[in-house]
């Protein structure tokens, strides 16, 4: 199988304000640094977690995978709203964020270790503010869990001011 890579991520244009997750802030040293980019009308997730991440010999925490989809769901409903709004990855424009208000993730089978896990998201508004995003992880070709996340752009309250 070819590795596949995520040319252009949403995660790579937000401010540095904003860029400290552990799932996707570039910013956050020990993060994950997940990316999250278009594949056609879908989005798309890469990673490729460290032996560190086993639940059991050979498999992967489910955790991992809850973060994972968490992550792909913010990183997929800003890559929509950003579309929406007449924008694209890189285009100097500044992405809206989104944060979680709900997540939801069936684990169908056992997710394989030494894979790179990749996570379909199909994107729906469901108010200007309120957005799901559905997901399909895979282990190769594996269907491993499916996932949505209920997602509010980020509220001004979140932002700290300096000083």
């Amino acid at each position: 199988m070819v590795e596949e890579i995520i040319e252009k991520a949403i995660q790579d244009v937000y401010p540095d304000d904003f860029a400290w997750c552990f799932g996707c802030g570039r910013l956050n040293k020990d993060g994950h640094h997940l990316r999250t980019g278009w594949q056609g009308d879908k989005t798309v997730t890469i990673f490729k977690p460290e032996s560190k991440y086993m639940g059991i010999p050979g498999f992967i925490y489910g955790g991992l995978i809850a973060s994972l989809m968490d992550c792909h769901g913010t990183g997929s409903a800003s890559l929509a709203l950003h579309r929406k709004n007449g924008n694209e990855i890189g285009d100097g424009s500044v992405p809206p964020r989104f944060v979680t208000a709900s997540l939801n993730v069936g684990f169908l089978k056992p997710t394989p270790q030494n894979v790179p896990l990749r996570a379909i998201g199909t994107v729906e508004e469901i108010h200007p503010k309120r957005w799901k995003v559905h997901t399909e992880l895979f282990a190769d070709d594996l269907l491993c869990a499916r996932g949505v996340v209920e997602l509010v752009v980020m509220p001004k309250t979140f932002i700290q001011e300096k000083g």
